[in-house]
């Protein structure tokens, strides 16, 4: 049996309308979960691997309990989730089509991960029998004590030995508390083992400058395999660092690809090309989470690129911010049947 994968971060409800409603065009919302190191833990579920997802939540709420009902029901280990004062924080998502945008608003204010602090999770237990710690630059940017909670936990797993996986996930719009990315994540970065980002991420988060458009997300190759030495250059004790490539020729249609570097050899993955996107919510983090099955499960960091890609590719046709496919179902595309034929 593998390793445990714990992965740390806010769980959330979200609202969507339904369909490809605007935001209250008819009066409902279809309520699910979603967060970025939830959907790591739970794709790592699917794969097969024992993941532990990590969080706080307020006491005695129902949704709450709702949340950490929904990660069980995927098989993934909620014995060391935090409960404490606050509430459950909420984002609403209006999916884009065509040329429209997606949208997200955020009401994560005082929820209970914004108001935990260090000391607040027992992190000796969390990582009992773990062998990989994934976190992303969200956690971070929710409070200036969520960021210090985030530090300790960094340097807990790295006490430990475990590898420690970022997603550098900049968000913009939840940097409010007075300190900027690059202040915080520069100095979290340097307990990171594996880094996953987009362009901008790497911009924005790290304050290392790429000379490329992060709205194309068209490769070329020497400009990417430059970027990629400058961040490993920046933090020697980092391994490898994987940049995910989406271009957006509109809401319904992306190019998708990536690269990484592990100081050996710079790799591309195949690019696939997503005409009708049913939920792109989420596909960062199904890349994540096949990234770290490849990592642990595949024989070279060449073919754990190509399923990573491959699995958040599929991810993009499924609702919600959960990656429900399986190895199979992944290799399946690897091998070229992308043609959506019915399996019968």
């Amino acid at each position: 049996m593998a390793n445990q994968i714990v992965t740390f971060g806010e769980i959330m409800l979200r609202l969507a309308p339904p369909g490809m409603e605007r935001f209250l065009q008819s009066p409902q919302f279809v309520a699910t979960f979603g967060g970025g190191e939830a959907n790591v833990a739970v794709a790592l579920a699917n794969f097969g691997l024992p993941a532990r997802y990590v969080t706080v939540l307020p006491d005695a709420n129902p949704i709450a309990d709702a949340a950490i009902g929904e990660m069980r029901r995927f098989g993934v280990d909620t014995t060391h989730i935090a409960r404490g004062k606050g509430r459950v924080g909420i984002y609403y998502l209006e999916a884009g089509a065509n040329q429209r945008a997606s949208k997200v608003v955020y009401d994560r204010a005082n929820s209970a991960i914004a108001l935990a602090k260090p000391g607040d999770i027992d992190w000796d237990k969390a990582f009992d029998g773990a062998g990989w710690f994934h976190i992303t630059g969200i956690t971070p940017a929710i409070s200036a004590s969520a960021a210090e909670l985030s530090l300790e936990s960094m340097k807990k797993a790295r006490e430990k030995g475990l590898t420690v996986s970022c997603d550098l996930n900049y968000r913009k719009n939840l940097w409010k508390y007075g300190k900027t990315a690059t202040d915080v994540m520069s100095e979290l970065t340097k307990y990171v083992d594996i880094a996953i980002a987009n362009e901008e991420d790497v911009q924005m988060a790290l304050g290392i400058q790429a000379d490329v458009d992060v709205h194309s997300g068209a490769l070329d190759r020497a400009v990417y395999e430059k970027l990629t030495a400058k961040v490993l250059d920046a933090y020697p004790s980092m391994k490898a660092i994987a940049i995910t490539l989406r271009e957006s020729k509109s809401a319904s249609h992306n190019g998708w690809a990536a690269c990484m570097n592990d100081r050996n050899t710079f790799m591309v993955s195949r690019r696939y090309d997503i005409t009708h996107i049913v939920d792109r919510v989420g596909g960062g983090d199904s890349f994540a989470g096949g990234l770290i099955y490849g990592m642990l499960s595949l024989k070279s960091h060449q073919e754990a690129l190509e399923f990573a890609v491959a699995a958040s590719c599929l991810k993009h046709s499924i609702m919600g911010d959960f990656n429900r496919s399986t190895v199979d179902e992944v290799k399946s595309l690897l091998k070229g049947d992308g043609s959506g034929r019915v399996q019968r």
